[in-house]
């Protein structure tokens, strides 16, 4: 076979050749002129702004030689070398910035962000005549605005968002010292005071951001045709404006958390181009006006935390059946009736917020036709009915919470078809029967709060299909039977409720280190918060709307980690193991029939809570607690505890978490028993938690009354006392 090599130079038409050597040529020239020398003076001053500059990452390690293509975050003019960029965006750089920065002339684009730069903005920024872009956001930069910067007349865009420190007034010259300016961003700093006049008619604007300061003043209306406006988090007051300036031009309208008064101007809703609309956490009130339709461009609407009124708005915005709003939030106002069937023609919705209102009547049975649909709050209502089987077809939903209502009937069988939910809390109602075994399907659950409902039966073995569990409530139901073996076998869980039942039997003994929480615990990244915020689960829906009509969903889950068996009916002694857990933050036993002794509670290093009391345990009190810092609640009253309790146990702290033991005595001040250094009536251990119940003593412990007769009737003598002792035996 023969082969034949083909050269890169080879016989062709000269036409052809002299082509090919032109476009060889201008390929050579252009990475000829790619390869040029940085300026010497701008060399200099670039080095010796560097020598400031802290770089543990080693990002300006590049800045040798003198070709500018291989200096990282530099671009030079490709005729005459001169720096025209520093593009320094989060390199981790810290320290004060040199002067010699500004000995570059040609400089058009100054951007640091996100670094750790500390120190005032230099003063000699005003001398960068050519500059366009300066972007000093998210370093640590402090002190004014200084009025050297009203000289850069190209400037384009000011951003400064991200300086805590930066503050004082609003330059009274931003509005008008460059006829280029279209971008204002100085949000999430410290300036306070008013908006200056001139940026309400700066004609070059397009984009500002002014939130998260300390800005007041009464709203004025903008006289720019404005795309972006951001001002809230500030302290503005007085009605909301028309913006009739912008009314083709504006996509972000941001005001919330300001003091904004009066109702909602029907005006707002002839801005045909908006996209978003944040009016929440305001003073607004009266009903919205059924003329008040925004356009199908609308994507986000929050309303929501105002003081606004009547029945909700039948028709919000129009809808096609490509776009239409995703994100509708009325939650925390006093809308009242029924919730309006049109709502369930927003084809587009993916989160429907309608919580803390005044509405009644049932769910609308459409609502499954909203298949967009991934969160849906209703809760703190006075909704009744079940839950609207065609509701399924919601099929991606991740957050159905309905708690805080009237609803009745059974949880149906089919939910199990939203399988991709996450969090299902349908507390605080009248729902009963039981838990339907089809729930296995329901995979992905993280959060599950069924309490105070009127739920029966025993734990379905479909709970165990929930292997991402974090928080499960089944507090206050009518549930009854043994706890099954399979309790702690959900790695994540962080809390277990199951208090106020009819559950029976031991305490399963099974292997408790299957939980990383309960073994470890989180305690150095949760925010230390009283007993009684922490007890029951506070969830935070997180929904951001990112590009397009793209929605992120995220939840934060603040509560203790935890166990509560408490008020049932439960026998046999306490599991060695449930003592061993080092990351459990909150025990709670109270009011069963549990006997034998108490495991040592020494390698609890979490215990913030721990509550035994009224159970029929006996014994010595166990080990020493004086290594358990966080400890701040204890409860081991109405036991039938015996012997000395020393102060070097550490139990001192907690002199009223052991009443109605007779057989006790703690330490006195002369190293004695003082048997009346123990109150006949405990403090009450848990805040929030009822008084009422069975008080065992009586049956376990019938030779305390003899005891404790005479320091009883001295006790009748305290109002208090006297109190808290009716409503315990009531």
């Amino acid at each position: 076979m023969e082969h034949k090599w083909v050269s890169g130079f080879c016989p062709c038409n000269p036409l052809k050749l002299r082509a090919l050597l032109l476009i060889f040529l201008v390929l050579v020239c252009s990475n000829l002129s790619q390869c040029f020398d940085i300026y010497p003076q701008d060399k200099d001053s670039v080095l010796l702004f560097r020598s400031l500059v802290q770089d543990p990452s080693q990002s300006l390690s590049s800045w040798v030689g003198s070709n500018c293509t291989n200096w990282t975050g530099i671009t030079c003019e490709n005729q005459t070398g001169r720096v025209v960029s520093v593009n320094l965006t989060n390199m981790n750089l810290s320290g004060q910035l040199h002067p010699s920065l500004c000995k570059l002339p040609f400089l058009e684009h100054l951007v640091l962000s996100e670094n750790n730069f500390t120190s005032p903005i230099p003063l000699c920024f005003g001398s960068l005549r050519s500059l366009k872009t300066l972007h000093l956001d998210h370093n640590r930069f402090q002190g004014i605005v200084p009025d050297t910067l009203m000289k850069l007349r190209q400037l384009k865009e000011l951003v400064l968002n991200g300086n805590n420190d930066l503050g004082g007034l609003i330059p009274w010259w931003v509005g008008n010292f460059s006829a280029q300016l279209e971008k204002l961003d100085i949000g999430f700093n410290s300036f306070h005071g008013e908006i200056p006049e001139s940026v309400y008619y700066s004609k070059s604007l397009k984009y500002l951001d002014l939130g998260n300061n300390n800005l007041s003043g009464i709203l004025s209306d903008f006289h720019q045709s404005l795309v972006f406006l951001n001002l809230g988090s500030n302290q503005f007051s007085g009605t909301l404006p028309c913006f009739s300036a912008c009314v083709q031009s504006l996509r972000v309208l941001n005001l919330a958390n300001n003091s904004v008064v009066g109702g909602m101007p029907t005006c707002i809703a002839s801005l045909q181009g908006l996209n978003h609309l944040n009016l929440s956490f305001n003073h607004l009130t009266y009903e919205i006006s059924p003329r008040l339709v925004f356009s199908e461009k609308l994507l986000v609407l929050d309303l929501s935390n105002n003081e606004l009124s009547g029945s909700l708005p039948s028709k919000i915005a129009e809808t096609t059946d490509k776009s239409g709003l995703v994100l509708l939030d009325l939650s925390h106002n006093s809308f009242s009736g029924e919730i309006p069937l049109k709502i369930t023609e927003l084809k587009s919705l993916q989160a429907l917020f309608l919580s803390y209102n005044l509405l009644v009547g049932e769910i609308p049975a459409r609502i499954g036709n909203l298949t967009y649909l991934q969160v849906i709050d209703l809760s703190h209502n006075s909704l009744s009915g079940s839950i609207p089987l065609n509701i399924v077809g919601c099929f991606q939903l991740l957050a159905l919470i309905l708690n805080n209502n009237n609803l009745s009937g059974e949880i149906q069988p089919e939910l199990d078809a939203l399988d991709s939910l996450k969090i299902l809390d349908i507390s605080n109602n009248k729902i009963s029967g039981e838990i339907p075994l089809t729930l296995a399907g329901c995979k992905s659950l993280e959060i599950v709060d069924f309490s105070f409902n009127n739920l029966s039966g025993t734990l379905s073995d479909a709970i165990t299909k929930w292997s991402n569990l974090r928080y499960l409530s089944l507090a206050q139901n009518e549930f009854n039977g043994n706890l099954p073996s399979w309790l702690f076998t959900f790695p994540a869980i962080r809390m277990m409720d199951f208090s106020g039942n009819k559950f029976s039997g031991f305490i399963p003994d099974a292997n408790f280190n299957m939980s990383k929480n309960f073994n470890n615990g989180e305690l150095g990244k949760m925010q230390r918060e009283p007993f009684a915020t922490t007890h029951s689960a506070d969830t935070k829906v997180l929904i951001v709307v990112t590009t397009g009509t793209e929605l992120s969903f995220n939840y934060v889950l603040s509560s203790m980690v935890g166990i509560d068996f408490s008020n049932n009916v439960l026998d046999g002694e306490i599991p060695g193991g449930l003592f061993t857990l080092r990351g459990l933050q909150y025990l709670n036993l109270s009011r069963n029939f549990l006997r034998g002794h108490v495991p040592d509670v020494e390698k609890m290093w979490g215990l913030r809570a721990l509550d035994i009391s009224h159970n029929s345990l006996s014994g010595h009190i166990p080990g020493n607690i004086s290594s358990l810092q966080d400890l701040t609640l204890l409860n081991l009253s109405y036991n039938c505890f015996s012997g000395f309790v020393t102060k070097q146990q550490g139990y001192w702290r907690f002199p009223g978490a052991f009443a109605g033991n007779p057989d006790l005595c703690l330490e006195s001040s002369d190293g004695g028993c003082d048997p009346a250094s123990i109150p006949v009536v405990p403090g009450k251990a848990f805040e929030g938690e009822e008084v009422e119940g069975r008080i065992s003593v009586w049956v376990f412990c019938l030779s305390a009354f003899l005891s404790f007769y005479f320091t009883g009737v001295a006790l009748f003598c305290s109002a208090r006392a006297r109190n808290y002792i009716l409503q315990t035996k009531a």
